[in-house]
C-alpha cells in the first residue's frame, strides 16, 4: 500500500484534531492482548505496540464508534455484541452490524478530511472492508485471526458522513468489564 501522506504524520495531526476539536483525549498505551484499542465514550485508547499503519486505522475507527456512543443506546449495543450474542447472526443483524460499521468508517473519512487529509480515502475504504470481513468472520466462527488476512485492495470508496454534535460521555471500557 503507499499513500502521500505518512501514517505517523497522520496519527498525529489526527490525534491533534481530536483533541483540540472534539475534546476526547487520546492515549497511547498498554491494551490487553488480543485487542488494539478501546474506547469509553470520552477516551479513545491505542496500543502502543502496533504499527503507525494499525496505529491510524484504530484511531479513526474508534473515534467514528465514540461519535456513534454518544448518539445512540443501540450503537453502544451493538458494540458489546460479541459478549451478549452467541451462535450465528441473523441476515437482520448482520445488515445491522454492516451498517453500524460503515457509519463509524465514514465518520472516520470525515474526520480525515476535516484535518486535511484527503489522500487516504481509498486506504479508509479497503480497511473498512477489511474490518467487516474480520468482524464477520469472528461472529461466524469465534476465530480471532489476524486482522490483515482479511484485506482486499480496491474495495468500493466510501463517502464521509458529517459528524453530528455530541458531548462526549463516558460509558464503559474494556477494563469495566465489558469488550468492545
Amino acid at each position: 500500500m503507499t499513500m502521500k501522506m505518512p501514517y505517523l504524520a497522520a496519527f498525529n495531526a489526527l490525534e491533534r484534531h481530536i483533541e483540540d476539536r472534539y475534546q476526547i483525549p487520546v492515549r497511547v498505551s498498554d491494551v490487553a492482548h488480543p485487542f488494539t484499542g478501546d474506547l469509553t465514550g470520552d477516551e479513545i485508547v491505542v496500543d502502543y505496540d502496533v504499527d503507525a499503519e494499525t496505529a491510524l486505522f484504530i484511531l479513526i475507527h474508534l473515534f467514528g464508534h465514540t461519535v456513534q456512543w454518544n448518539l445512540s443506546d443501540r450503537a453502544r449495543e451493538l458494540s458489546i455484541l460479541q459478549e451478549t450474542h452467541s451462535g450465528p447472526l441473523s441476515p437482520d443483524l448482520r445488515s445491522e452490524l454492516e451498517r453500524f460499521e460503515l457509519e463509524a468508517c465514514e465518520y472516520s473519512l470525515q474526520l480525515l478530511h476535516e484535518a486535511g487529509i484527503r489522500d487516504l480515502d481509498q486506504w479508509v475504504s479497503d480497511y473498512a472492508a477489511c474490518d467487516f470481513r474480520y468482524l464477520m468472520h469472528y461472529y461466524d466462527t469465534g476465530e480471532k485471526r489476524p486482522f490483515t488476512s482479511f484485506y482486499v485492495p480496491n474495495q468500493p470508496l466510501i463517502s464521509p458522513k458529517p459528524i453530528p454534535a455530541f458531548s462526549p460521555t463516558r460509558w464503559v471500557g474494556r477494563w469495566d468489564g465489558i469488550v468492545v
